[in-house]
């Protein structure tokens, strides 16, 4: 896998003397490097971001990605509604693959990850006040998850222990939002607008990202890359080079939109 950041302004990420670029040469497999994960991605884009600040810090940049479920990854403490319970517990938490100090999954003696359970985030009241969803130390059930009806009175949802915890399949009525604690948590403002963790990370420098739609590959400027890459391949071509010599033209010529009419000239020179 090559991944790399590219610009109209820039072409491709780097220094101004090149000495430092944001390419990233990544071999994928289970006895290689591993998979390209959201860690990876973070780690590019942090990557990037530092090149940006150190040497084209007084421009606004933004951070395009497409629209994968790798660059779309969530905290692992993030903001969830989905398998909470309706009351207290004393045990629920956020199931997450364990890692060591270098990022690497811990297996198990059977072979599989081993998992942990972590606290969730905190959430935000209507007023934006930090919202704990575990009770306080010197609450009788200090550091209980508190359950979906408490959170949702704390909204001022006054009503909310009576509602059921969801409806059958979490199938609810297309016109309400209020039938069970489920749907009406998923409506609020801090449960519907979590960042990625890769917004997160960039808005933290000041740097905004943008994700493309879904299902338009043409927005996205990788499909220029190969548009480029594929019209100095036919030029070389069209002026006699094979395919070792095409390679070793668009090299050198890199900087280059189109190469010298007398390029076959060149190369036997170079040769």
């Amino acid at each position: 896998i090559v991944a790399h950041f590219v610009s109209a302004d820039y072409r491709w990420l780097c220094s101004p003397d090149g000495e430092e670029s944001a390419i990233v040469l990544f071999k994928a497999g289970k006895s290689q490097d591993g998979y390209f994960t959201n860690d990876n991605i973070v780690a590019h884009a942090t990557q990037a971001m530092d090149i940006l600040a150190k040497y084209y810090p007084n421009e606004d940049h933004v951070l395009i990605f497409d629209n994968a479920m790798t660059h779309l990854k969530h905290a692992d403490d993030a903001l969830a509604a989905r398998r909470m319970p309706k009351g207290p517990s004393a045990t629920w938490g956020i199931s997450k693959v364990s890692c060591d100090n270098k990022g690497n999954i811990i297996l198990g003696e059977n072979g599989r990850p081993v998992k942990e359970k972590v606290r969730m985030g905190d959430g935000r009241l209507p007023d934006g006040t930090p919202q704990s969803l575990y009770f306080p130390e010197g609450h009788e059930k200090a550091s209980w998850f508190k359950g979906m009806a408490q959170i949702l009175i704390e909204c001022g949802y006054t009503d909310s222990s009576g509602l059921k915890t969801e409806c059958k399949d979490f199938k609810c009525p297309a016109d309400r939002v209020d039938c069970c604690c489920r749907c009406l948590l998923y409506t609020q403002p801090n449960f519907t607008k979590v960042e990625s963790l890769l917004e997160t990370t960039c808005r933290r420098r000041g740097f905004n990202v943008i994700f493309l739609p879904k299902f338009h590959c043409e927005l996205n400027f990788i499909e220029q890359c190969w548009g480029d890459a594929k019209l100095r391949f036919i030029d070389t071509y069209h002026k006699g080079l094979d395919g070792a010599q095409a390679v070793w033209a668009i090299k050198k010529y890199r900087g280059h939109r189109v190469l010298p009419d007398n390029i076959m000239h060149l190369f036997d020179s170079d040769s």
